[in-house]
């Protein structure tokens, strides 16, 4: 097996697409009986190593039933129409508010170009490609669809993005969460334990219904999580409730932040740099070193998030 997909049991893998670097964004391919699913895709770089993932595990691109982006963020769903284009039986269901942008991915690559600009957009994503409007379809809170007779239940699942759904897999008893249960890197795994932080990347985060979400996620007592950034967490109900208690946590004290500096005349350097802090005190509190390395690997994610709280405390009448 090559060394990009991992095998998570119950016929989850976890394949890992290669953006930015290794083990930061996964895609999910779930095989039943010879049919298969994709849950989040990666961008186009990713579509090679989606489709070799197939013929390892003795499928061919015709197997696949279902390509299921989480939401249309780059990371997760750059490389939906790239893929569809290779798989001729499958469906692509997307929440309703990331329909269009699946079929007409205009409006995505124009707001991540303008802040990426072309070269970045290149080398990063590739250009989108369109998934034919009749190959795709909406989701709706609490459908329930099936993957050779597996049913798999598909929630609205707001607070990240309004865009956003995850999906429960009652034979793993697992939710696919997208962003909406933070991330979770495997280099800050400390005797087998994960370390999570969310994620306001901009530009819909939104507190409350992120807390509803992660209480919503918590309610079907899950085994475990797989997040898209980075693979299968938890392992047990409680370590799942642990992981859920310190992302809410973590939500409070991102907003907390953002509130005392509101009027800040350095807000931005202020949040980026006391998010920072915080990832670093709470890591060290976890039992990892949290040194210069670690600060390197989380600071994108302070940037994003201090990004999307600014965002946030800016948009009218929250």
């Amino acid at each position: 097996m090559p060394d990009f997909l991992e095998d998570l049991g119950h016929g989850i893998y976890a394949i890992d697409t290669g953006f930015q670097r290794p083990r930061f964004d996964a895609a999910y391919l779930m095989v039943e009986k010879g049919r298969a699913a994709f849950i989040d895709t990666g961008t186009n770089h990713a579509v090679p190593r989606l489709l070799e993932s197939l013929t390892v595990l003795g499928l061919g691109p015709d197997a696949v039933d279902w390509v299921i982006p989480t939401h249309v963020h780059l990371d997760h769903a750059g490389g939906v129409g790239l893929l569809t284009q290779a798989l001729p039986h499958a469906r692509v269901l997307v929440h309703p508010r990331g329909l269009r942008h699946m079929v007409d991915p205009k409006a995505l690559w124009l707001g991540a170009l303008a802040v990426y600009g072309e070269e970045e957009m290149q080398r990063s994503y590739g250009k989108l490609v369109p998934v034919p409007a009749e190959r795709a379809e909406a989701s709706h809170d609490e459908q329930v669809i099936h993957l050779a007779g597996r049913p798999l239940r598909l929630i609205d699942t707001p607070g990240h993005a309004r865009h956003h759904h995850a999906i429960w897999d009652d034979q793993s008893r697992s939710w696919f969460t997208g962003d909406t249960f933070g991330l979770s890197y495997r280099a800050f795994d400390v005797d087998g334990r994960a370390w999570i932080l969310p994620t306001s990347t901009p530009v819909q985060f939104e507190p409350g219904p992120l807390r509803a979400t992660v209480a919503r996620l918590l309610a079907a007592e899950p085994l475990a999580m797989q997040v898209t950034h980075y693979g299968r967490i938890g392992g047990s109900v409680a370590e799942v409730q642990r992981l859920g208690a310190a992302m809410l946590e973590q939500v409070d004290e991102m907003v907390a932040l953002a509130e005392s500096l509101r009027a800040a005349p350095e807000r931005h350097e202020q949040l980026r740099a006391g998010l920072l802090a915080g990832y670093l005190a709470r890591l060290h509190a976890h039992g990892h070193p949290a040194g210069a390395e670690a600060a390197e690997w989380l600071a994108l994610d302070a940037e994003l998030n201090a990004q999307g709280l600014a965002v946030w405390l800016d948009r009218p009448a929250r």
